[in-house]
């Protein structure tokens, strides 16, 4: 994408109500804004790495064997009156009365939804377990939004809710979903702690938040140092054990009733991201959710949800990767893998290596924004770090006066020449490989 024509309206000013740094990143890289409180517009360069994230989001689920399903943004107010829950979910939720006078609501969550679309179709127990997931916008009407996309009215979720016979399966499903959820966030760079939880309005017996570290994390959380020597990337040893590792959030940490010794404790900062829950037949008791069992009879369904915050995603990760400069995106969700800057326009030479270093990428299907406005360097560099794009290539008139052009790598700051000729074939020792530039080999 060319700079020249791509949408990405960038600020140099602070923005005076935005008080964390992922909502004046955000503001100030113009990837959103403000439509009303906690509503926002997502621009194309925080569209572009929203939809990485939800993509990452999407794949974990799919490989743990969800199925993804789109359920609708507005609900009939019966199915909540099934469940037992629309008096008692509070201001929270957006009541809407339609034409015809149906009372309606925004889901704030579909459990509802899905489970009597569930009770429609499955009858028998050789057809479960089932795990149902969407990728679907929420609203809920927070008295007091704040923190740009951290804590909004409207937001993007994946949510999936499991049905088994019996608890034993419905214990399955909740470690396969703990399990996904430690995949998908080290996917994203992140490092996240699960943390024994209160259900909430949501009900049930056993739950986890996740919270991602971060030094500005919304909140203090407090854990066992043995999750320092754990493998989140892939299936845990010993999940069991895992889950009874102590962490707690700020709030449910009590000194005094702490397990852990003191050289053993550790605390951190953390934002929450995701939330799992065990509820049991909560819903399919009232919602009349039941399958034929293996002797005829009718059993209730074990059900629970899994909830991921897929916009609040983009700024937790900015949250843990930025510094004065501007935002520091991991590879896996960063818009554009590399940000390609021509120091002079209109110098036959720059523009002629630019093109060159512009088709290659493409054609390598690599992400790149070209830089070829006709803006000083200096507005050049420091918009470039301010969207934090993994990679930059600057090619400049000195430069090619010597055959070589620039790499600078955005997180660690290291800036390396590299000649025209080896631009395309190899990397320098000394840098990392990182899977955007690694493309450029042979």
């Amino acid at each position: 994408m060319r700079r020249s024509v791509y949408f990405l309206p960038t600020t140099k000013e602070t923005p005076s109500d935005a008080q964390i740094a992922s909502h004046r990143l955000m503001l100030r890289a113009g990837m959103i804004r403000q439509s009303s409180a906690g509503i926002y517009s997502w621009l194309p360069l925080g569209l572009r790495v929203l939809r990485n994230v939800e993509q990452i989001v999407r794949e974990e689920q799919d490989a743990a064997g969800a199925q993804e399903l789109l359920m609708p943004t507005i609900q009939p107010a019966e199915l909540w009156r099934e469940s037992g829950r629309y008096d008692d979910y509070g201001k929270e939720m957006l009541r809407i009365t339609d034409r015809h006078g149906r009372e309606m609501l925004f889901g704030p969550t579909h459990e509802e939804i899905v489970t009597e679309i569930f009770r429609a179709y499955v009858k028998s127990y050789r057809d479960l377990p089932k795990n149902l997931y969407q990728i679907q916008w929420k609203f809920r009407d927070e008295v007091r939004p704040r923190f740009g996309v951290m804590r909004g009215r409207e937001f993007l979720m994946k949510d999936n809710y499991s049905f088994d016979l019996d608890m034993a399966g419905a214990k399955r499903s909740y470690d396969n979903m703990f399990v996904a959820y430690l995949k998908t966030f080290t996917r994203m760079g992140l490092r996240a702690i699960p943390v024994k939880a209160d259900p909430g309005a949501i009900g049930g017996d056993m739950s986890h938040e996740f919270h991602v570290l971060a030094e500005t994390g919304e909140s203090e959380i407090f854990y066992d140092a043995a999750f320092d020597q754990v493998d989140l990337s892939g299936d845990p040893a010993g999940l069991a054990e895992l889950q009874k590792l102590y962490a707690a959030a700020e709030d449910k940490h009590d000194v005094k009733a702490c397990p852990l010794a003191p050289e053993r404790l550790r605390a951190a900062r953390g934002i929450e991201v995701g939330h799992i829950f065990y509820f049991g037949t909560k819903y399919s008791a009232p919602m009349g959710a039941t399958v034929t069992g293996p002797n005829g009879e009718t059993i209730t369904v074990e059900m629970g949800s899994y909830g991921i915050g897929v916009s609040r995603l983009v700024g937790a990760i900015i949250e843990a990767n930025h510094d004065d400069a501007g935002i520091i995106w991991p590879e896996s969700v960063a818009p554009f893998q590399v940000g390609l800057i021509n120091l002079k326009v209109g110098d036959k030479a720059c523009d002629d290596v630019c093109m060159e270093i512009y088709a290659t990428l493409l054609e390598h299907a690599v992400d790149v924004l070209y830089d070829d406005r006709g803006e000083s360097p200096g507005v050049k560099f420091a918009d470039m770090d301010l969207i934090g794009l993994p990679w930059q290539i600057v090619v400049g008139p000195r430069g090619l006066k010597s055959g070589t052009v620039e790499i600078k790598d955005r997180r660690s700051g290291a800036r390396q020449e590299m000649s025209l000729d080896s631009l395309f074939s190899k990397l320098p020792g000394d840098l990392p490989r990182g899977p955007s530039l690694a493309l450029l080999e042979g």
